[in-house]
């Protein structure tokens, strides 16, 4: 599934072509994704400008002129491709065409169907279903070491699992979360408590560098993962410890090797020499 880095290179190379554009139409070609459209849904985004496009953990926000968003989540094989007019020839799986006016067209393409899209007031966003109960982003200046120890207190769950609840920090995912404790030197084992202190002051920055450094790269590619342009990212070949599995440690000095264990049907890779 696309982690952070992947939706917000998605949404930055959608924000270039959409924002201030108006939909001059809309085609919806089934009914439903992973849960029902919005009903109308192509009638209600007909005519209607995008005035921001926003990203709040792993979702897309389009804000619209009416004071509404449309929420998007590329689900596990979604792909939001630009053309710069609507393509003759429809693509396998296109669900969804916005057409803007200038003539750039935005298909949605998902043959998975986890995908998802909603229409919600602006105003009311935060209440709504999908993030009530999301935490803080990682990239926000507000999430630091203090924030994220208040949140990991009394925590008796590995960090590795703590850190992929998304009422604690919105929008980690696997890939992420074991670079980020690899680089801060933490045991994906740790009992989550343990880390709030010194270890959290460490391991916030380490959330944020790897993130930015994914996001400056366009993202990780892989399985079915396209940026918005149809370009292919690249921080897989930077990865350090993920996918690693028997290599030696990449850590300056430590002798160690990657190793692989699974936590919550999830593969974890670290190194038990260096990661404490």
């Amino acid at each position: 599934m696309p982690e952070l880095p992947e939706v917000e290179t998605v949404r930055r190379g959608l924000e270039r072509r959409l924002k201030g554009r108006v939909f001059s139409r809309v085609e919806v070609r089934r009914p439903d994704l992973r849960f029902p459209l919005p009903e109308n849904m192509a009638e209600r985004l007909t005519g209607r400008r995008v005035e921001a496009l926003r990203r709040r953990a792993k979702y897309l926000l389009f804000d619209l002129d009416d004071r509404q968003t449309l929420i998007g989540h590329l689900g596990m094989s979604g792909r939001m491709h630009i053309h710069d007019a609507l393509p003759n020839a429809q693509r396998p799986h296109e669900h969804i065409v916005f057409v803007a006016d200038d003539g750039t067209a935005v298909t949605f393409q998902d043959h998975r169907r986890f995908g998802f899209f909603d229409l919600a007031e602006t105003s009311a966003l935060e209440s709504h279903r999908f993030f009530a109960s999301l935490g803080p982003e990682p990239l926000d200046a507000a999430f630091d070491g203090a924030e994220l120890s208040r949140r990991l207190a009394g925590k008796r769950t590995p960090i590795k699992a703590a850190l992929l609840d998304q009422r604690i920090v919105a929008g980690l995912g696997n890939i992420y979360v074991c670079e980020a404790l690899f680089r801060a030197g933490i045991s994906p084992k740790r009992i989550a408590a343990t880390v709030a202190g010194r270890r959290a002051e460490r391991l916030v920055p380490e959330i944020k560098t790897v993130l930015e450094e994914a996001i400056a790269a366009g993202g990780s590619t892989l399985r079915d993962y396209v940026q918005a342009s149809g370009e292919l990212g690249y921080f897989q070949h930077d990865f350090r410890v993920y996918g690693r599995e028997g290599e030696p440690c990449r850590k300056p000095g430590c002798r160690g090797a990657v190793g692989r264990l699974v936590q919550s049907g999830r593969s974890t890779f670290h190194c038990g020499t260096c990661q404490r």
